[in-house]
């Protein structure tokens, strides 16, 4: 296992609950005019960072941290389910039988969805909501227990991607199922932000928001961006390694930060939605890495639901760059595949 390690500036640990700036001050400038520019603040109950190589020629920092939040306002508006007033809540709201127009984010979403739903045999489910409620992990939980046979059985009735459809720019559900956009929302987020910054003539950023990041260019210096990724413990922080990101999406999924323990049995926040339970087996954190930011953070959670051995082989099987933390007997054990040593390289295919 890997100990602690200072990156330099810029650099940041990823993870989905918990991402630290390590050793963010003073940026100065180039003598050729260039700087780093460096802001965020609070989102989607957590927070986000920007940083990014400014020329003389680009917008002042006031724009883009303007154009940002105009972003992140918006998804949380739209796909938040900790606020009553927002699209998905209301449409969560609504009875069986029912139609809600949407804007074309969300439906986006919902297509990503029942893409990776498919691909996992129904494992991953965007419908999972009334299932962490009903264990104390959504936002209408009330109590961190595991629940009676009987009071699961019902909750099951309303989970089920088959639930949901697509009318023109309707979302349309025949059960009274609740959508949770938390597995993607970030990462969608994400992308959108770099597109944004990319059309401004930012080159050269790293973009993170609740943990999910992507990475572009150089940092001031001609350094690449580095990413640490945390070993899985509820204790301390401890980069477990270090990559090097140019023109990827990076996400990690784990098990770590959000769970309880009943008659000695642990129980984490992630859902295998075909049995109604949060997974059981000895995989602890997964990271991808891909072009997608979105694609990364629904991948982690997807292969995180599969496990240590399905989740292997999917990855394997989809040509997926994925870092493994598994617990054993000793502590814990990694594996990474060819496809994410190819890609945390730092280099652009």
């Amino acid at each position: 296992m890997a100990g602690v390690l200072l990156l330099g500036d810029e650099d940041l640990f990823t993870g989905r609950w918990k991402v630290v700036v390590m050793l963010a001050g003073v940026l100065a400038a180039c003598g050729n005019g260039d700087s780093m520019e460096s802001f965020g603040g609070r989102t989607m109950g957590s927070t986000y960072s920007i940083k990014y190589v400014r020329h003389a020629n680009l917008p002042v920092p006031a724009q883009v941290r303007s154009e940002v939040e105009k972003i992140l306002a918006e998804v949380d508006k739209q796909m938040s389910t900790y606020r009553s007033d927002s699209d998905i809540s209301r449409f969560n709201e609504l009875p069986a039988d029912r139609c809600q127009t949407m804007p074309a984010s969300i439906l986006e979403l919902i297509r990503v969805g029942e893409q990776l739903s498919q691909q996992s045999e129904g494992s991953y489910d965007l419908t999972v909501e009334p299932l962490m409620n009903l264990w104390g992990f959504g936002p209408q939980g009330r109590e961190e227990k595991v629940p009676s046979d009987a009071a699961l059985t019902e909750v099951r009735q309303r989970v089920g991607r088959q639930h949901l459809h697509i009318d023109g720019h309707q979302l349309c559900k025949d059960a009274a199922v609740e959508v949770d956009f938390n597995s993607i929302a970030a990462g969608y987020a994400v992308d959108t932000i770099a597109a944004k910054l990319e059309a401004m003539g930012i080159h050269n950023y790293l973009a993170e928001a609740t943990g999910e990041l992507k990475a572009a260019g150089k940092k001031l210096d001609g350094s690449p961006w580095k990413i640490a990724l945390e070993e899985p413990r509820d204790d301390q922080q401890v980069a477990q390694r270090v990559i090097n990101v140019d023109g990827y999406g990076v996400s990690t999924s784990g098990d770590y930060r959000n769970y309880f323990k009943q008659d000695g049995r642990r129980f984490s926040h992630t859902f295998d939605a075909r049995t109604g339970a949060p997974v059981s087996h000895a995989l602890a954190s997964v990271t991808v890495i891909h072009p997608s930011a979105l694609m990364a953070d629904g991948l982690s959670t997807l292969l995180l639901i599969l496990g240590p051995e399905r989740g292997w082989d999917y990855a394997e099987t989809h040509n997926i760059g994925a870092f493994f933390v598994i617990r054993a007997d000793t502590g814990f054990v990694t594996r990474t595949n060819q496809a994410f040593e190819r890609l945390s390289s730092g280099k652009t295919e």
